[in-house]
């Protein structure tokens, strides 16, 4: 009798968790937007003949009720613990979390790829710079895994491999080595990106290639303490935010830079952005194709090219010093062949700073 009557309280208990779930799911508005994983959730599809009959219903209804699941973020966390701490699996959506520090899954190094992205900038010199550019330094701006993978006993790309595959084969190009000059805690716990604030030693030895002077008077600031990055929302750990530090000074701040694309003039960091669905965009204003940024304090007209990805937003700024004019170029949403139509390059430096990550997935910088 004892054992029945507690089989009942379980059945009860899973009913009125199942049913009271169910109303809260027919009750609660839907949502728009993910603010942990950045990205749109699914709406309700629409309900026709014909979308019944091809099975578009369906398939895009379970896809909204995934999305809309209530308590959505709180059992993700829970599932995300319980395959770290309760079934001792190493990752959980090919992430994993180790000496505080959240990495993905990043490998094999795919040979095919950094050959892409090699061709793409070498045809960039041949198209814009040959016989007319100053210098062109190159540099690879490792992932974290770089630091954390191999040595907790996850699989690891060979980034070495990499770094040698670039010196050796842009011979148009001065490589910069920076991995020796960063650690894990160069980067956000929750993020892909690195922090400014531990990158200047990383700047200071690309302007030394560049044969420009580093700044010695910035001053250290928090742009806010609510920053969880991309990591965050796709393992569902529960960590907490971190602060976006910058770098500044009176020559920083007295820049302008004028976006192509919105046709509006902002400063170095974009404040706007500082409490957005993405806090690092405060770096330059975010992913952007085409940028220009005039200092007037800069001694001479010297201009620094740059080419990069999401990496060089907050770097760049650490290398503005001594340049009139820094034209950030990024080729995943701008065509070269369009670059010549805006970018003039004779008597130019040219940086080309790239993160691994972008190398060993080229296939988002433009042909």
């Amino acid at each position: 009798m004892k054992k029945k009557t507690e089989h009942l309280y379980t059945v009860v208990l899973i009913a009125v968790l199942i049913f009271g779930l169910s109303i809260f799911a027919v009750l609660k508005p839907a949502g728009d937007f993910s603010e942990s994983e950045r990205r749109p959730l699914e709406q309700l599809p629409e309900l026709s003949v014909k979308t019944l009959l091809n099975g578009d219903f369906m398939e895009n209804f379970e896809d909204y009720t995934n999305d809309q699941f209530p308590l959505r973020d709180t059992f993700r966390s829970i599932k995300a613990l319980a395959q770290y701490y309760l079934f001792g699996l190493s990752d959980n959506n090919n992430l994993y979390y180790t000496e505080g520090q959240i990495g993905a899954l990043n490998f094999p190094l795919k040979e095919d790829s950094v050959n892409y992205a090699k061709d793409r900038f070498t045809d960039l010199y041949k198209m814009y710079m040959e016989g007319k550019v100053n210098k062109v330094v190159f540099s690879v701006v490792p992932d974290k895994g770089f630091f954390l993978a191999e040595q907790n006993g996850y699989p690891a790309m060979d980034y070495a491999a990499m770094e040698k595959f670039f010196e050796e084969n842009l011979d148009f190009a001065e490589y910069v080595e920076i991995s020796g000059l960063l650690n894990k805690d160069s980067y956000y716990a929750t993020d892909t990106h690195w922090q400014q604030q531990s990158i200047t030693a990383a700047a200071d030895r690309i302007l030394e290639a560049l044969g420009a002077r580093p700044f010695d008077n910035l001053t250290e600031s928090v742009a806010t303490e609510n920053f969880h990055g991309v990591y965050y929302g796709q393992s569902a750990l529960p960590l907490p935010a971190e602060k976006i530090v910058y770098l500044h000074n009176a020559a920083l701040d007295s820049m302008t830079v004028f976006n192509y694309e919105t046709g509006k003039e902002t400063g170095v960091y974009d404040f706007d952005k500082a409490e957005g669905k993405d806090p690092y965009e405060f770096y330059l204003s975010g992913p952007n194709s085409l940028l220009e940024v005039t200092n007037p304090s800069a001694e001479g007209d010297r201009h620094l090219i740059i080419f990069r990805d999401s990496f060089g937003s907050s770097i760049a700024p650490l290398l503005m010093r001594d340049y009139s004019k820094i034209t950030l170029v990024d080729t995943r949403y701008l065509m070269p062949s369009m670059v010549g139509q805006y970018v003039d390059f004779e008597g130019a430096d040219v940086l080309m700073i790239y993160s691994s990550l972008v190398l060993n997935e080229s296939s988002t910088i433009k042909k």
